[in-house]
């Protein structure tokens, strides 16, 4: 980019509204803890920069729920509860849910209608209450000090517009807002490698009984085309899986990187054009090969998503840093406020490690501590969601769905009873944060019994 630079005139900007709450980003943190925050009787707006909810999940075309299960020494249960049951019930209701599916022989996910998502989410907004403003782009804050957020500016179609609130939450998953304010945050791994992004994408027309269970053929079949150097793919482990109706199955195969090798910065704009255009290419080329897969002959596809799926950008440096050690040995917390039964996985250069905990031994999910949702220099802001405290390891195994429907539901009540108290978001008492937590449904481990049932 050039380094050249232009003076903006000063200028006043309107004030769309004043609210109790203001929530960055529409993703399953930013639905849970918006959701939350109204349900207990907050002004709650919700700020999305698509014309729909879902975060990754839609924008992406990632269609799949991961980590709301966990292996419970070889059992598998439902961890992740509260808001997260009331949207996949309405998602289900629209017949758009799959029942949940084994990945890796160990851990379940379950795969969704990107459509009945929408929908469902919505609805559920609504139904509790929460404004929402779509086609708005956080653009940067307004400070009040150097500690406290005044305003929140975005632009829209109407121009630049501020949203001002007492309690900021920031699920913008790439932590924008909590950058703006001058909350510490590292990006990657401290050498800047992050997880590799993926272009995903879905396909229709497959013959369901020619297909069969193609998932478990077509590495071996990747891994074949290799070797004669027929092909070259971008990584290895592909996963390719049926949706709800089998004629249609959604496919993740790609990986994007830099000229240099390194992952595409989800965060860099020439790197997010160059990711998207290479994405497209990458996702052509993963078609052409699928499409001497069995069933897969008169395939096409239906869906190249709005943007690229991004792992990892931001992560705040905050109370706690939930690591991938906590993750490998199930580690618990005093001030839990959710859990995360998602194993670590690492998008590295070429491939795709999962790295579980002892599988039967273990009880198969970590517990979430609050302190993982408070940057250290601000106020008034949480943070939820992929941006929330956690290191690069970390961050591979909570950055999934599950555990960011947890940690935003967790920042919603929290945001309530700093609101209720008068007091700063970091010295609520966690004790009624978690008894508010349980009152609504969640599983935050500590002494609740597992839930039962996926």
């Amino acid at each position: 980019m050039s380094a050249k630079t232009i003076e903006e005139p000063a200028r006043r900007v309107p004030i769309y509204g004043e609210y109790e709450v203001a929530v960055l980003g529409g993703g399953p943190a930013g639905i849970a803890a918006a959701i939350a925050a109204a349900r207990a009787g907050r002004r709650t707006i919700l700020v999305e920069r698509y014309g729909f909810l879902g975060g990754m999940g839609t924008a992406a075309g990632v269609t799949n729920f991961c980590g709301l299960h966990a292996n419970v020494h070889g059992a598998m249960h439902r961890v992740v509860q509260g808001v997260a049951s009331e949207l996949l019930a309405r998602i289900d209701r629209l017949g758009g849910l799959n029942a949940p599916h084994l990945v890796l022989g160990k851990i379940l996910a379950q795969a969704y209608d990107t459509a009945a998502y929408k929908i469902a989410a919505d609805e559920l907004l609504a139904a509790h209450k929460v404004q929402i403003l779509f086609h708005a782009l956080g653009a940067g804050v307004v400070m009040d000090g150097e500690s406290r957020i005044r305003a929140l500016l975005v632009e829209t179609k109407a121009g630049r517009q501020a949203v001002c609130a007492d309690i900021f939450i920031d699920c913008s998953g790439d932590g924008d807002l909590a950058a703006w304010a001058g909350a510490p945050f590292e990006l990657g791994d401290g050498e800047g490698h992050m997880l590799y992004p993926s272009m995903m994408f879905r396909l229709n027309g497959i013959d369901p009984e020619r297909a069969g269970e193609a998932w478990r053929t077509i590495p071996q079949a990747m891994e074949a085309a290799v070797a004669r150097g027929t092909h070259k793919f971008p990584r290895k482990g592909a996963i390719v899986r049926p949706q709800r109706h089998a004629v249609e199955w959604r496919v993740n195969f790609t990986q994007l990187a830099r000229d240099d090798g390194a992952a595409i910065n989800g965060v860099d704009p020439d790197d997010l054009t160059r990711g998207e255009i290479d994405g497209r290419r990458q996702a052509l080329e993963a078609f052409a090969f699928l499409r001497t897969v069995p069933g897969f002959e008169n395939s096409y596809i239906i869906d190249l998503p709005p943007q690229l799926g991004i792992r990892e950008t931001r992560r705040l440096v905050g109370a706690y840093q939930l690591s991938g050690e906590d993750v490998l040995t199930c580690a618990s917390f005093g001030d839990s406020i959710g859990v995360n039964g998602w194993p670590m996985e690492v998008h590295a250069s070429g491939d795709v490690i999962f790295k579980f905990p002892p599988i039967p031994e273990s009880r198969g999910f970590n517990e979430l501590p609050y302190r993982m949702l408070l940057p250290g220099k601000i106020d008034n802001l949480l943070v939820a969601g992929r941006c929330a405290s956690m290191t690069h390891e970390g961050q591979s195994a909570a950055r999934v769905s599950g555990a960011c429907f947890a940690m935003g539901e967790a920042a919603g009540l929290a945001a309530s009873l700093a609101l209720s108290g008068n007091t700063l978001v970091r010295e609520i008492a966690v004790e009624k944060l978690q008894q508010a937590l349980r009152r609504e449904g969640a599983f935050i481990g500590r002494d609740q019994a597992v839930p039962q049932g996926l």
